[in-house]
Formats: C-alpha cells, sequence, structure tokens
C-alpha cells in the first residue's frame, strides 16, 4: 500500500531525519516538504496526502493551530521536541506523537499504526454497496442537497470553496478539491486542471487546451495535460 505524506516541520535537520527513515521504507513516499504550516494548505488542495508529519512549534502558524482549522484532515504524526504539547496533540487524534530527537525504530512504530489505520480506512470504503452510491450529500447555505453523480457537469474550485456545477444550477459549499475528488467514482470524474474537475460522460469536445461541457469551456492545466490525453486516447477510435 502506497501512503503519500507531507512534512511540514520549519526545522531542516528534522525534515532530513524524516526523509532519511522514510527511504527505507517501500511504501511511504514523502510528496512534499513545507517550512509553514501555511503553505500546506495549497499542497492538501492539489495533491493526495494521506499522512502528515507535522512540528508543532512553528513560526506564524503552530501545528496545533493549523491541525484544528482543517476539514477532512489527513492522518497527522506529531513530531517536535516539547512534550506538554503531548495531550494536546492526541486530543486532536492524532496518530502518535514522536517526541525529538526520535530513533528510526520508534519512527517505524509510529508509522505502523498509521498504516494500519489507513489500511482499515481503505477497507471500509470499498465494502460492498458503498462504492454502489450515485450521490451524495453537501452542505450549502445551511441545508444538505442530495446531488446525483449523474447530474454533475463540473466542479469548480474556489480557494476554499468548491462550485458544483449541474444543469440549469450550482451548488457552493466548503469543500478542498481534493476532498470532492476522494468523494467522487474515479470512473466517471477526471481532474484537468487545479481548478477543475470534469464529469467524463458530459464531454462535448476536446479543442487544443479545452474541454467543452453543455456550453462551457474549461481549460486543461499543463501538468494535466499529458495524464488527460493518455487517457482519452485509450477511447480513440483512429
Amino acid at each position: 500500500m502506497n501512503i503519500n505524506a507531507l512534512i511540514i516541520d520549519d526545522e531542516p535537520l528534522a525534515q532530513d531525519v524524516i526523509k532519511q527513515y522514510a527511504q527505507k521504507l517501500p511504501d511511504l513516499k514523502i510528496a512534499a516538504t513545507c517550512s509553514e504550516a501555511i503553505c500546506a494548505h495549497r499542497i492538501l488542495q492539489e495533491q493526495s496526502i494521506d499522512l502528515i508529519f507535522l512540528d508543532i512549534n512553528m513560526p506564524k502558524l503552530s501545528g496545533i493551530s493549523f491541525l484544528k482549522n482543517l476539514n477532512n484532515p489527513p492522518l497527522v504524526i506529531f513530531t517536535t521536541a516539547y512534550s506538554e504539547y503531548a495531550l494536546e496533540g492526541f486530543e486532536l487524534n492524532a496518530v502518535d506523537y514522536l517526541k525529538k530527537p526520535f530513533s528510526f525504530e520508534r519512527f517505524c512504530k509510529a508509522f505502523y499504526r498509521a498504516e494500519e489505520l489507513l489500511l482499515l480506512k481503505r477497507k471500509a470504503v470499498t465494502q460492498p454497496g458503498e462504492s454502489d452510491a450515485k450521490f451524495l450529500f453537501i452542505k450549502s447555505n445551511k441545508k444538505n442537497y442530495k446531488i446525483n453523480f449523474a447530474d454533475i457537469m463540473f466542479v469548480e474550485g474556489l480557494g476554499d470553496y468548491i462550485k458544483i456545477h449541474i444543469k440549469e444550477n450550482h451548488y457552493v459549499t466548503n469543500l478542498s478539491m481534493k476532498r470532492i475528488l476522494d468523494l467522487l467514482p474515479a470512473d466517471l470524474f477526471y481532474r484537468i486542471h487545479k481548478s477543475y474537475i470534469i464529469s467524463l460522460h458530459n464531454i462535448e469536445s476536446v479543442e487544443g487546451n479545452m474541454v467543452s461541457i453543455e456550453g462551457n469551456k474549461l481549460p486543461i492545466g499543463n501538468s494535466y495535460r499529458q495524464d488527460f490525453f493518455d487517457f482519452i486516447n485509450r477511447f480513440s477510435a483512429d
């Protein structure tokens, strides 16, 4: 099982230690590294992160405050030199608490605990019947709306919010692009841009770097272009 991790720590030496330990674990991939918690918001919106190694005592925004402000956060392992934060960390449902400096053995213990939790989580998502759902519920304007997957034209990212476009209507809700992508069936939706997820069934045409859906022309981002065209070429009649 591959696990994508994000390191958030203002100490370069601490970052290097985690990277070195991670290289010894084949299932653990360090997807990105941040020196400040603030910059991590963008990474969490753009990438699929399973686990965060999060320092607590950082400038501008502490790891504790950062985690409290996250909606649907990944699993978190706190890394800090200050043991007095341990209780508050566990109250935020952290997987583990690594007190610096920590050994490779202790690092492995924390990682394997996170790996076990992720495995249980993924098994729960794929239980019979769960993947057969044809809809989702989202909260917008203080109401919960049922939205059928078949009705979704595309999803537009708006910072900390998204706009779900359906025929002749739309809904704005407080979700990240990563989170909505996790909720949508992978065989029905595809991300073509950092700000756009499209319904594959509702594509009208693809021309140059634009996808047409219900009269809307949506751009294909440079970092998504190759994967998207590789995907649609699998269905080409040429």
